[in-house]
């Protein structure tokens, strides 16, 4: 690694802002990510009606871009988001028939990562990926 490779690393403390996905429905979409995440809807900064944003306890945002444009969704493209409580968020998904399964697929399980944490995946209601894990910062 170059002295300035090393340098931009060390002066710009990179926080995550925000992450954009586009979607289908953005009531449904709107409903899933404030009623199943749980996650504040908050001023979209004076966008239009079809831009709806939500705001994570780190407040890391998530924007809600309505399109009819296609994306594809891999398992493997997800965003990841983590509670204290894992086993409660499990059983909060089983009572509103959300399902979930851990990286492998098996339905309605956790799997552990290699460094012990312990994860699932579900979809949203356009198909894209989020992992929900236990781990502390």
């Amino acid at each position: 690694m170059s002295t300035q490779d090393l340098n931009a690393q060390n002066n710009f403390s990179f926080r995550k802002d925000h992450d954009a996905m586009q979607v289908a429905d953005l009531k449904a979409s709107a409903d899933f990510y404030n009623k199943i995440l749980g996650l504040k809807e908050i001023p979209n900064g004076g966008l239009p009606d079809h831009i709806r944003w939500f705001e994570l306890a780190d407040k890391v945002q998530v924007h809600l871009i309505e399109s009819e444009e296609e994306i594809e969704k891999k398992k493997g493209v997800h965003m990841a988001i983590n509670t204290d409580n894992l086993q409660a968020f499990m059983e909060h998904l089983e009572a509103n028939n959300i399902p979930f399964e851990n990286w492998p697929g098996e339905a309605g399980t956790t799997n552990s990562r290699p460094d012990g944490i312990k994860q699932i995946y579900l979809q949203d209601p356009d198909g894209y990926w989020i992992e929900v894990n236990d781990n502390k910062f």
